[in-house]
């Protein structure tokens, strides 16, 4: 049984970066493919990024592409959200997840955090 827990979260103006922080425990960290998802005020949750169980392989949403880099240390079972150039569009609640399944052009996880809060002000 994976455990996610998500830091990092808070409230930043527009253009400023943050940096999300997810602390994996239990067994298979390392070979898990692992991503971020965010949900905003009354919307589905929807997809952000992926990074592959080695870190070469990473696929991003097209509305974070260029601003968001996802990395991972598996030594420290550790995935990591660097967001650059925050809009407020990007408010959202933001949720670690690991061991994700590809299904028809989506991403399925099998282990979720319980979530972050990302406020991004204009």
């Amino acid at each position: 049984q994976v455990q996610l827990i998500e830091s990092g979260g808070g409230l930043v103006q527009t253009g400023a970066p943050l940096r999300l922080s997810c602390a994996a425990s239990g067994p298979g960290f390392s070979t898990d493919t692992m991503g971020w998802f965010r949900q905003a005020p009354g919307k589905e949750r929807e997809f952000v990024a992926l990074i592959s169980r080695g870190g070469l392989s990473t696929y991003y949403a097209d509305s974070v592409k260029g601003r968001f880099i996802i990395s991972r240390d598996n030594a420290k079972n550790t995935v990591y959200l660097q967001m650059d150039s925050l809009k407020p569009d990007d408010t959202a609640i933001y949720y670690c997840a690991a061991d994700l399944v590809s299904n028809g052009g989506r991403y399925y996880p099998n282990y979720w955090g319980q979530g972050t809060q990302v406020t991004v002000s204009s």
